[in-house]
C-alpha cells in the first residue's frame, strides 16, 4: 500500500525499460516485453507488457495481443525450467482500484508460487521475504530468455 500511495517517479517503468541500460528486463520482443518486478512480491514475480505505451486491453491490436499471451506462457515456462513453483498467479489489474501501481502502461503480473511461500506475511505483516536477491534472480533466468529471442526470431 506504501508504494501504491507513494508520490511515483517521473516516466513510466515499462517505457524505461526499453532503454540500453535498463537493469531488469530481460526480454525485448517484436511487440512484447519482460522486466522483473522492482518490488516483487516473491522471487520470480515478472511483468510483461505491449511495448506501446498502452492502458487498456482494448488498445492492443490481435498481434500484439497474441504475442502478449504467448510472450506470458513461454515466461511461465521458463519460470517452470528455472524455479520450479507449485504453481502462479498470472493477471492483471485494469485501474487504479483494482490495483494497477502503473495504470498507464498494460502489464501482466506472473508471480511464481510455492507450497508454503511467504506470501501471507506481505499482507498481515508488512514484511516481503525475498530468499534470493533480485539481481541473483535476473541472472539466472535472463539466459533462458535470451534464448526466447533466437527462438522467436526462428519462428
Amino acid at each position: 500500500m506504501e508504494y501504491i500511495l507513494a508520490e511515483k517517479e517521473k516516466g513510466c517503468i515499462f517505457c524505461d525499460a526499453l532503454s540500453e541500460n535498463a537493469d531488469l528486463t530481460l526480454y525485448k520482443g517484436i511487440d512484447t516485453l519482460v522486466v522483473m518486478n522492482k518490488f516483487p512480491y516473491i522471487n520470480g514475480h515478472l511483468l510483461v507488457a505491449p511495448l506501446r505505451h498502452l492502458s487498456s486491453l482494448d488498445q492492443l491490436d490481435k498481434r500484439e495481443m497474441g504475442e502478449m499471451l504467448a510472450t506470458v506462457e513461454r515466461s511461465v515456462d521458463i519460470l517452470k525450467q528455472v524455479m520450479k513453483p507449485d504453481g502462479f498467479n498470472v493477471g492483471l489489474n485494469l485501474g487504479m482500484v483494482a490495483g494497477a501501481g502503473v495504470e498507464e502502461h498494460l502489464h501482466f503480473h506472473i508471480v511464481p508460487r510455492w507450497f508454503g511461500d511467504t506470501n501471507a506475511l506481505t499482507v498481515f505483516a508488512d514484511v516481503r521475504v525475498i530468499p534470493e536477491h533480485i539481481k541473483a534472480t535476473y541472472d539466472n533466468l535472463k539466459p533462458y530468455f535470451n534464448n526466447l529471442g533466437r527462438k522467436n526470431n526462428d519462428d
